[in-house]
């Protein structure tokens, strides 16, 4: 089961992390992911490292969506709202009887 598209109103800009370059972190061009939920909530995440980060905004979306850690997440475009977060850490949360989706945590 999916989440249905009525729960999913916002739209949010990635860019992809690919690695490391000789200058720094590199990420693909931009592009628009629809269907999304943002919501600007602090809590306590553990990254993929093992350390505790503070996460300030959580972002759900269908699952298929690639979201890699490192990822630069641009949310709220064009209201004063309007911010750019690391993906600290995404969680896919998949179950045959309930609304599967993945869950990004943002810086």
């Amino acid at each position: 089961m999916q989440i249905p598209a009525v729960l999913l109103p916002h739209t949010i800009t990635l860019r992809r992390y690919l690695g490391t370059g000789p200058y720094g972190d590199v990420h693909a061009d931009p592009v628009l992911v629809r269907r999304v939920f943002v919501e600007d909530r602090r809590r306590l995440v553990r990254s993929s490292t093992g350390e505790e980060v503070i996460s300030e905004t959580t972002v759900r979306t269908r699952p298929g969506v690639y979201v890699p850690v490192g990822s630069l997440v641009t949310v709220w475009a064009g209201t004063p709202h309007e911010r750019t977060a690391r993906v600290i850490i995404t969680n896919l949360f998949d179950h045959p009887s309930s609304w599967s989706h993945v869950e990004i945590a943002l810086t």
